[in-house]
């Protein structure tokens, strides 16, 4: 991979909704848990569903991050997006920063030499439509199919959520979404550097959003796997606590490290390689395969794409989330490859599983830390004076993995 500059970031966290308040947020990781993780859910509400299981004795111990302090209105203004799920709006929400970080665009216009036609999009979620999908179902199961309102019909669409930010934000070069799980962020990247070097655009949106929704708990409820009632678990523990399930969004802004020289952009981080690897399961009945081997091959892979050694790596981003047998297969991967010294740090227990978002809000993470930002929460390892290079990996439930590095820029 040719590096690629990342010129601007926007994002939208369950403690900051820009990416201002989210470096400082960073910067004090036990002040961000508590916002991220106080307070009733939203998503989770108990509205007397006579169809919700238990929902008086369940919803009151969901631990979940959420962005409870968004409000459409005054981060979009009154009107046009009265019909967006929340998922649509945290995206545009996130596009629309990172666009401006990058100083394409203010106000809503662009004031550069990049237009409509330079700019693509390459997104990802993995369970995004969920919630809208959930919606008109009730009402189609309590009330009538008639009162399903079709100007909401969209938000089903898995695609349609990226579709709204190009129409609002009048993007018209390539427009991708990846549903690819958990790595459907770092490999949002590959799909834009395909892009950028066949001339398709002069920079793309690249990361992805996830929203909290009842039947996505209720589903990982049903597994096991949530942590309900708990406080989130702290880097070094055992981290056998399980999920604390989490929301945002999170965009960077890709172009051709050439391109943005020449528009005098600032280059906020390089993108040096990438890497994915899938190990399918030892047994055809399993389904779920925690594996190491996927884990190691994409690291391998992502530094072999870059041309660095395992030891040029300043810091690794894991997706360490809670989840036992998964903690133990990401860690003991980063083991075979780093050994026991290099510095792990495990942003998912400051904003939650988020899935597709999680890989994108890391990366967005990874670029304040690039720039000098002290990185937390530490889960193993010991810091560097100064990063030069950073791996964020993201782990997949069916035995994939994908992993990117990032290095500062220069």
């Amino acid at each position: 991979m040719k590096p690629l500059a990342v010129t601007g970031v926007g994002t939208l966290a369950p403690f900051a909704l820009d990416y201002g308040s989210f470096k400082q947020a960073l910067a004090e990781p036990e002040k961000a848990k508590t916002i991220a993780f106080s307070g009733p859910s939203i998503a989770l509400k108990d509205d007397k569903n006579p169809h919700r299981e238990e929902a008086s004795t369940w919803l009151p111990l969901a631990r979940t991050a959420e962005c409870r302090a968004f409000d459409a209105n005054a981060l979009l203004g009154e009107k046009g997006h009265r019909n967006l799920d929340r998922l649509t709006k945290y995206l545009v929400v996130a596009a629309k920063r990172a666009l401006e970080d990058a100083e394409i665009k203010r106000d809503g216009a662009f004031i550069g030499p990049l237009g409509p036609d330079d700019l693509g999009l390459c997104s990802a979620t993995a369970y995004g439509s969920l919630d809208a999908i959930t919606e008109l179902n009730l009402v189609a199961e309590l009330e009538d199919p008639r009162y399903i309102n079709p100007a909401r019909f969209p938000n089903t669409v898995i695609n349609a959520s990226a579709g709204y930010v190009s129409i609002w934000e009048d993007l018209r070069a390539p427009n991708t979404t990846i549903v690819n799980g958990n790595t459907g962020s770092i490999d949002a990247v590959l799909v834009a550097e395909t892009h950028l070097a066949h001339r398709r655009a002069k920079a793309f949106l690249v990361g992805g959003g996830e929203v909290i929704s009842e039947p996505l708990y209720t589903a990982f409820r049903k597994l096991g796997a949530i942590a309900e009632g708990e406080a989130p678990w702290e880097p070094g523990s055992d981290c056998s606590t399980g999920l604390h399930l989490g929301e945002g969004a999170a965009y960077l802004v890709v172009e051709r490290k050439e391109d943005a020289k020449r528009r005098n952009a600032r280059i906020r981080a390089l993108i040096a390689g990438y890497g994915t690897a899938f190990e399918p399961p030892t047994h055809e009945a399993l389904l779920l395969n925690p594996t190491p081997l996927a884990v190691a091959r994409a690291i391998r892979a992502a530094l072999d794409d870059a041309g660095f050694a395992p030891d040029a790596v300043s810091l690794v981003v894991s997706s360490v989330s809670g989840l036992p047998r998964y903690d133990a297969a990401e860690l003991r991967a980063i083991e075979q490859v780093f050994g026991e010294d290099v510095a792990v740090v495990a942003p998912k227990s400051l904003f939650g599983e988020s899935f597709a978002a999680a890989s994108a809000l890391s990366m967005a993470a990874a670029v304040a830390w690039l720039e000098g930002l002290r990185p937390a929460p530490l889960l193993l390892g010991k810091l560097p004076e100064a990063l030069s290079v950073v791996l964020i990996i993201s782990m997949g439930y069916y035995g994939s993995a994908s992993a990117l590095v990032m290095k500062r820029a220069s």
